[in-house]
């Protein structure tokens, strides 16, 4: 699959590129895409990883900055040519009671989850309207499927995500440009490490990039993986709200609360 990244894309903007899903996405897709152009918040990261890569350049960034994400996706661009495939990855997350709801922790959920695809879509999207293609790829969660326990400050951000992922295909397939949705269950990565209670189904960054990328190659709509997990999820998706919620209380919150 690397040897053909080159025909599909010659130009890749990756943000939350410096840890987890996206420094693996970087180092798959590395020597095998022209130009992979990585941001994230800490520049030392970016640096270790682009002094390391075959065609990795760093570009920190706070996606939570709109005019540093305009500016960017300019120095993207006039660097290396119209960005082929964007994979906004960037996210924040803090386990959170709602009994001990830290506002500053919801807002900054805001501001990076959302805000921060927002702010990438505004840059990007009138270069990838002119040129009537272009690929972009919104990495959100099966936290965004249903209501979970201690989520307040990550999954109606992820919900909102998989909301706009789907008005953005309806709206931009047509116009030749592809929309992506990224719905991990559980990643071992920084953010994951120190959650105080079991993740089932747990995969390794590195097996979760391959299964993005090959999502990404074959252009689906959504992207999901572990696949057993996320069957899970999309089970209680569909449930009764009765059943979901005593579901819910009688196992998941006790799940959360011998881990606590």
């Amino acid at each position: 699959m690397p040897d053909t990244l080159n025909k599909k894309w010659q130009n890749v903007w990756i943000t939350g590129g410096s840890t987890g899903i996206g420094r693996e996405l970087v180092s798959l897709m590395d020597g095998h895409v022209a130009h992979i152009a990585v941001s994230a918040r800490s520049a030392e990261k970016l640096s270790e990883l682009a002094d390391a890569g075959k065609t990795v350049a760093a570009y920190p960034l706070d996606v939570s900055d709109k005019a540093a994400v305009k500016t960017c996706v300019t120095d993207i661009e006039d660097a290396a040519g119209p960005i082929d495939l964007a994979v906004l990855n960037a996210g924040a997350w803090k386990l959170m009671d709602v009994a001990e709801m830290d506002l500053a922790a919801v807002r900054t959920g805001i501001e990076v989850n959302y805000m921060g695809v927002m702010y990438a879509l505004d840059a990007l999207l009138p270069g990838m309207l002119a040129r009537g293609k272009g690929h972009i790829a919104i990495v959100a969660s099966v936290a965004g499927y249903r209501g979970l326990p201690r989520s307040i400050a990550y999954g109606p951000t992820k919900a909102a995500l998989i909301n706009l992922a789907e008005i953005l295909r309806t709206e931009l397939g047509p116009r030749g440009i592809t929309i992506s949705v990224v719905n991990p269950g559980f990643v071992d990565t920084p953010m994951t490490r120190d959650n105080p209670f079991p993740m089932p189904g747990i995969i390794p960054a590195p097996v979760a990039a391959r299964a993005l990328l090959k999502g990404l190659v074959r252009e689906r709509y959504e992207i999901v993986f572990p696949l057993g997990f996320v069957l899970l999820m999309k089970f209680l998706r569909i449930l009764p709200n009765a059943v979901y919620f005593w579901l819910v209380r009688t196992i998941m919150m006790r799940g959360l609360d011998r881990g606590a």
